[in-house]
């Protein structure tokens, strides 16, 4: 019985603790009676360390009990299983502590990012589609019939935008961006010209016998904001039409932005004698070259809505009409 026992344990010792390296291993040597000893084969400082944390008593009662009752299988229970209570509390801690990090920096493509930074901030880039307008005195144009009424339909407001999403705290968010921004005000009549003298904007009638197609201005600007953001779910990367990792939870936010004019234009599309003219008038037309204001996004899933609105004039003071604009839409 001796000898089985002494197997038994060079056994599991030689499997736990023992590894082939080169370098040679220290050896202790028990002797057990008169015929029979067991051997410690150590190969590292490291293995000796792992060897102060198995309770080596129960270990031992496992293996007589298995040799009194005849059974010659050199199968125990694991060795993780006669780790001290202490070490197995620890052991347990440490792989829990991993399960959460691991949790905090999946992205939702189970890749994580080795880099700090970018685990705090996602990168993406946003496509605004959507119509724009303004408003006099808190009043559409339209309601005074007024030459600068623009048609809701056609009135296009495009926007590309660089978006980097920023955590703050758990379900905190600064969503910041920077962008360009196309304001597109398809007038309402056809006929509708813009000019310019030394004072002011002008909207006035094309009285010329053409067979008028479209006429609108065109604003050019480049754009930066700042949006704090709550999801409700918690979510490092925000959901798009073209995303199959997207989320149930509900998110919104509000915040400023501003932009600077680099471009405008008037345009009228006519008929003469048959042939389609498109001319183009390039002129700041005494649009203020700032703009500013408010954006609210909200989302859910994978649709996500935006609402912009300018605080300040879209003209001049005093160079043309008073005018709000603001442009609505959905963000792919």
């Amino acid at each position: 019985m001796k000898k089985r026992i002494v197997i038994a344990l060079a056994l599991l010792l030689s499997g736990t603790f023992i590894q082939a390296q080169k370098k040679a291993a220290d050896t202790v040597v028990v002797k057990v009676g008169e015929a029979s000893k067991i051997t410690f084969t150590i190969q590292s400082k490291e293995d000796l360390e792992t060897l102060k944390k198995y309770d080596l008593q129960a270990l031992m009662n496992d293996l007589i009990s298995k040799l009194e009752q005849k059974d010659t299988t050199s199968n125990i229970r694991s060795s993780q299983e006669y780790l001290k209570k202490e070490w197995t509390e620890e052991i347990s801690a440490i792989k829990e502590s991993e399960e959460n990090n691991d949790q905090e920096e999946d992205w939702g493509s189970g890749d994580r990012d080795k880099n700090r930074h970018n685990r705090r901030t996602y990168q993406s880039f946003n496509f605004d589609l959507g119509t724009n307008n303004y408003l006099s005195s808190g009043k559409f144009p339209d309601q005074n019939n007024s030459l600068y009424t623009v048609k809701p339909w056609g009135s296009w407001y495009v926007g590309l935008n660089f978006v980097q999403r920023t955590r703050v705290a758990n379900k905190f968010y600064l969503e910041w961006s920077l962008g360009a921004s196309w304001y597109n005000f398809k007038f309402q009549n056809e006929q509708t010209q813009i000019t310019k003298d030394n004072s002011s904007v002008h909207f006035a009638l094309d009285t010329r016998d053409l067979d008028f197609k479209k006429s609108k201005l065109t604003a050019t600007y480049l754009n930066a904001s700042i949006v704090p953001m709550i999801d409700c779910g918690g979510n490092t990367r925000k959901p798009s039409f073209f995303d199959d990792r997207n989320s149930d939870s509900f998110r919104i936010g509000v915040g400023p932005y501003v932009g600077y004019r680099i471009d405008s234009y008037s345009k009228q599309v006519f008929e003469e004698n048959g042939d389609e003219h498109k001319p183009k008038e390039h002129d700041n037309f005494y649009l203020n070259n700032i703009r500013y204001g408010l954006r609210t996004q909200v989302g859910f899933k994978d649709v996500d809505l935006f609402f912009n609105y300018d605080l300040n004039d879209l003209f001049a003071e005093n160079k043309g009409p008073r005018l709000n604009a603001f442009s609505f839409g959905v963000t792919f």
